[in-house]
């Protein structure tokens, strides 16, 4: 085997020497005169070698340089050409590539490593499971790590050297979080979905990856980028959206995001697309508009409900309608499909190679294979409203997975009820967007059944249980009117009179009670013991007032009166003087002579006709405080007793007081006012 040494020297114009010694009888020279800088040399694996390098110069102090060896011995391996780290929940996988010349030389190679900082390395290099892959275990997520790594040496790979320190950031654990997800409608059938996030987590990481894909499994893109924000332009079609922080060791868990397929655009409304099933593995599909012009290559997506979506590319460049078959799954029957048709604008998006900006929605329909008549009847049906000949009746919508087809009305049977005999039923078509109907021309005061069932292209489906309900008679009705007069007349019979006296209470309100004035509450409340002995010593005399009478002839205070109070009215009102006076009061009358006060009792009042006072007050509690207030407290009883019978009979206008006594005496005293 021959073999190439490289030698590079620093100065040129040197020679060289090579000796061969096979044996050690034999040896064999050769020289090289080297003019460049580097040179190969063959050499013989078997032999040994030695080699005497010299300067080529006129100088007597040349250089020179010598090495021996055998051939085996100068062969070396590596470093790795290519490296590449990933971590996974504690674990670091390496991924190691070789110089052509050295991949079928080395078998095997170590790896070791220690925390970022650290000065000692791992105890023992990690040995790798082939050439390429090598798996170290149990290390922590969160730490930075350094690693090197080298060959294992064979006959082949005599000397391997450790390669440079790698630096392995730490495993990404985190995902990032979605914060925005704006869509915006454009024009030609597609969509804007304008998306940020970000990344909280304190990791090293150099980007992140986003993934999107279509959501039926044709296709989906990787795209890098360094910015937590991405623009894309979508058709109307069903997408699964991941996105993932990365480095050079590691990815994040990624954040998904399913952006449904759009179904409520006009664009794509009935009329654009129409159908013909021949089996369950071939149907034909047809466009309205021309569009060859525009594109060439489409995608029909189709799918039954809450299902993943079914695909099939095309290229049709002459006829506007397409038959499809055979079908990568075939229909079922009485189960609704929803289809949509996505055109494509360039060719090489007919196997679609990109997803993000790459085709535009034309148009969606629903189709069946094989329709069915509906397996059960509108639930919730009631009747209401009603009246001499019509009744209003509502129902619930019939369950998609039970209609099998496509709904084309309800039909409402009514017949009047008959336990005896039969009748002839009648029936109705309502509209399938309705869940009411005003079923009229009855007959008044008879009793119907009524049932309802859904119905399509395949016929009436099942009906629902039967109801019962009777119109109203006429009788009924006037009889109603006269109920209602009677209930009315009835309450106000009842509720007439509190209705009256509680109106009264409002609009009128009542005479103040005497009782409560102030005048009488300020001689019964601080008075009340002195009034209590003055009682006690009357009963002792078998004298007793029982009752009080008040007469009055005038509801108008005389003058006299008006200027009495006013001569007082600067005095104090105390409950002595107050006790005093009716104190001195009761002594006279229980002398039997009865107290009469008189204008001339006090010749300094001047009398006023009652009639033209500016102070004529109304009868009430007034009455009886300028009564209180009018009498003076220093006046002798003997003597208003004496004028008082003088003058009785030449005033008329006169207040007349009556004190009964007790029964002993069968006495009257009389208190006349002026």
């Amino acid at each position: 085997m021959e073999l190439y040494i490289l030698f590079y020297i620093l100065k040129k114009h040197i020679s060289f020497f090579q000796t061969i010694s096979p044996s050690r009888d034999k040896k064999y020279c050769q020289a090289y005169n080297i003019t460049g800088i580097s040179t190969q040399i063959t050499l013989y694996s078997n032999y040994n070698m030695s080699a005497e390098v010299f300067e080529n110069s006129e100088s007597t102090n040349c250089t020179k340089a010598v090495f021996r060896g055998s051939p085996k011995n100068f062969l070396r391996c590596g470093p790795p050409y290519k490296v590449s780290f990933s971590r996974h929940s504690g674990r670091l996988v390496v991924n190691v590539s070789w110089q052509k010349e050295d991949t079928k030389a080395i078998k095997y190679y170590f790896v070791r490593y220690k925390a970022l900082g650290s000065l000692s390395w791992s105890k023992s290099p990690v040995k790798s499971q082939n050439g390429e892959i090598c798996t170290v275990e149990n290390l922590n997520s969160s730490l930075v790590y350094t690693a090197q790594i080298k060959c294992d040496t064979n006959e082949k790979c005599s000397q391997c050297a450790w390669s440079e320190a790698y630096t392995v950031p730490s495993e990404l654990t985190t995902q990032p979080v979605i914060v925005n997800l704006t869509e915006i409608v454009m024009s030609k059938d597609q969509r804007l979905l304008y998306l940020t996030w970000k990344f909280p987590a304190k990791e090293l990481y150099d980007g992140y990856y986003v993934t999107i894909g279509k959501a039926s499994g044709e296709a989906y893109e990787l795209m890098n980028t360094t910015q937590p924000e991405i623009t894309l332009i979508l058709s109307y079609s069903a997408y699964h959206l991941n996105i993932s922080a990365v480095n050079n060791a590691s990815t994040s868990p990624a954040v998904s995001r399913a952006i449904p397929q759009r179904e409520d655009m006009p664009s794509m409304g009935a009329g654009k697309l129409n159908m013909t099933v021949h089996s369950s593995t071939s149907f034909t599909i047809y466009w309205k508009d021309n569009l060859i012009k525009e594109c060439v290559c489409y995608s029909v997506e189709y799918m039954k409900k809450g299902h993943k979506a079914a695909y099939m590319s095309f290229y049709q460049n002459k006829k506007n309608y397409r038959n499809l078959s055979p079908l990568p799954e075939p229909l079922e029957p009485y189960k609704r499909y929803n289809i949509t048709l996505h055109t494509r604008p360039n060719k090489d998006t007919c196997n679609m190679k990109n997803v993000n900006n790459s085709e535009s929605t034309y148009g969606s329909t629903q189709f069946y294979f094989i329709e069915g008549s509906p397996v059960s009847a509108p639930t919730n049906f009631s009747s209401y409203t009603v009246t001499l000949n019509s009744v209003v009746l509502q129902w619930s919508s019939i369950p998609e997975e039970d209609i099998r087809g496509f709904l084309l009305g309800y039909i409402i049977y009514y017949t009047e009820y008959n336990p005896r005999g039969t009748s002839t039923e009648r029936n109705i078509t309502v509209d399938p967007t309705l869940n009411s109907y005003e079923l009229g021309d009855l007959k008044s005061g008879t009793a119907y059944k009524v049932q309802i069932s859904g119905f399509t292209q395949a016929g009436a489906g099942v009906r629902n249980t039967e109801s019962i309900f009777k119109t109203k008679s006429e009788g009924f009705s006037n009889f109603s009117g006269v109920i209602t007069v009677f209930a009315v007349v009835a309450t106000v019979l009842i509720f007439g009179s509190l209705i009256i006296k509680r109106a009264k209470v409002i609009l009128w309100p009542s005479i103040p009670n005497p009782g409560n004035s102030n005048a009488l509450q300020k001689i019964i409340g601080p008075c009340e013991l002195e009034l209590l002995e003055s009682i006690n010593a009357l009963k002792a005399e078998e004298w007793d007032t029982y009752s009080l009478q008040i007469v009055e002839k005038e509801d108008v205070i005389p003058a006299s009166t008006l200027a009495l109070y006013r001569a007082f009215e600067e005095e104090e009102d105390s409950p002595e003087s107050s006790c005093n006076w009716m104190q001195r009061d009761t002594e006279d009358a229980s002398e039997g002579i009865p107290p009469v006060i008189t204008a001339e009792t006090f010749p300094d009042i001047h009398r006023t006709d009652p009639q033209s006072s500016p102070f004529a007050f109304s009868s009430g509690y007034t009455t009886m405080e300028l009564f209180q207030q009018g009498i003076p407290q220093g006046m002798s009883a003997n003597t208003s007793v004496t004028q008082a019978t003088e003058s009785k009979s030449e005033d008329t206008d006169l207040i007349v007081v009556k004190f009964s006594t007790s029964p002993v005496l069968n006495s009257e005293n009389i208190f006349t006012i002026l």
